[in-house]
């Protein structure tokens, strides 16, 4: 029953963000693809993905212990901070942060798991603002 509503709650949320996607206006200079393409991809494999458990559920599901579910609390609530940080403060800021809480709570050590958030922040940077061009938030100190 909870692989049904699982499932359920997936395709009704792929159809949310499909809807949300084609009401995004796009501008005089586009892309071929244009601003609603990624968002409608993601949302139909998002879709797609939320058929499986709604027409071939698990007759007997294994849920996650409470540590397992505190774990999934945690992760969400690093994403939630990282979302409303990322302007204010900076890209490589927030995404060292987050990606060192996550890192941590994958089970790396504190201090590898600080070297990996910035790490991951400076090339992931690199990559998107250098290389690519992309635009991200630069908060107070410009990165």
């Amino acid at each position: 029953m909870s692989d049904r509503i699982f499932g359920g709650f997936c395709v009704a949320l792929a159809g949310f963000f499909i809807w949300q996607a084609t009401r995004i206006e796009s501008s005089f200079f586009v892309d071929s693809l244009g601003p609603k393409g990624f968002p409608i991809i993601i949302g139909i494999t998002l879709g797609a993905a939320g058929l499986y458990p709604l027409l071939k559920p698990d007759a007997r599901p294994d849920w996650p212990a409470a540590g397992r579910l505190a774990e999934i609390a945690f992760a969400i609530a690093v994403m939630v901070a990282y979302a409303e940080f990322l302007e204010p403060v900076g890209f490589v800021p927030a995404t060292a942060v987050a990606a060192g809480l996550l890192s941590w709570r994958l089970g790396a050590a504190p201090l590898h798991a600080a070297v990996a958030g910035v790490g991951i922040s400076l090339a992931i940077y690199v990559i998107f603002h250098l290389v690519l061009g992309l635009s991200l938030a630069q908060g107070p100190w410009g990165i």
